[in-house]
């Protein structure tokens, strides 16, 4: 697998800490799957020497890839830096995505992991599916701006401290919509998971999420992302980072 240097477009602060950042990558857009990622080369030498893990949060026809970058340390700042002109070294895309298997749809974004769930609703809803997100966040300015979605996205908003839409978490609203919805895509924190495997409704249910983890390699050579589950050791960047939650031992 060989890098692709990809011309930024543009970089903007779309909430609080995170950034838009928009890329022509054409080979990547071409490849790219809801729920793959990216690693990106965080700073013009070695150091950082690690990549970071990106996903892959929306395509254009037109060859242009986006990335929500959060700013959470020195290379996700590089990465957010990076202006019009400026070049990305990327590779990918990598691991396995969302496998959409029904007719309805239900997506919950915790945070910033509304990230890979944008690129998954605008591919669902050109396969006709029907869809509803709920989006979670701590308050009002840490919210994903709702005019960047699609349109046709029907979003339900809560917040952990009532400062937009309902009060509390994702998981308080998930009852209200389950039976209506045969399969359910998320990303978030594990404290989100932990609470839907908690929850008798979505029994039976197909519920894929998608893993964060701290990646040396991201195409499943160096181990270091490798977690246990039911089904024995997975790597997050080479059988993930999408899977089944009943699979997961959280």
């Amino acid at each position: 697998m060989k890098p692709v240097l990809a011309p930024v477009i543009s970089s903007e602060e779309v909430i609080r800490g995170v950034h838009l950042l928009w890329a022509e990558a054409p080979a990547v857009a071409s490849a790219a799957r809801p729920g793959q990622f990216l690693m990106v080369r965080a700073g013009d030498d070695c150091d950082p020497l690690l990549r970071r893990p990106l996903s892959i949060h929306r395509v254009r026809p037109n060859g242009a890839i986006a990335l929500l970058v959060e700013v959470i340390g020195r290379g996700t700042e590089w990465i957010a830096g990076r202006q019009a002109g400026d070049q990305l070294d990327l590779l990918g895309p990598l691991g396995n995505g969302f496998d959409i298997r029904a007719k309805n749809l239900m997506l919950v974004a915790g945070g910033c992991g509304i990230a890979p769930l944008v690129f998954l609703a605008e591919k669902a809803l050109s396969k006709e599916r029907h869809l509803i997100m709920l989006v979670g966040a701590r308050s009002a300015d840490r919210v994903y701006p709702r005019e960047l979605l699609p349109p046709d996205i029907a979003t339900v908003t809560v917040t952990e401290d009532g400062s937009v839409g309902e009060r509390g978490m994702p998981t308080d609203l998930m009852a209200e919509y389950t039976n209506a919805h045969e399969q359910v895509f998320a990303c978030g924190p594990n404290d989100m998971y932990r609470a839907m495997a908690g929850l008798d409704r979505l029994k039976g249910k197909s519920v894929q999420v998608s893993l964060e983890a701290r990646m040396g390699c991201g195409f499943g050579c160096c181990f270091g992302c490798t977690i246990e589950t039911r089904r024995g050791q997975k790597r997050v960047c080479k059988d993930g980072p999408v899977f089944e939650l009943g699979d997961l031992l959280l």
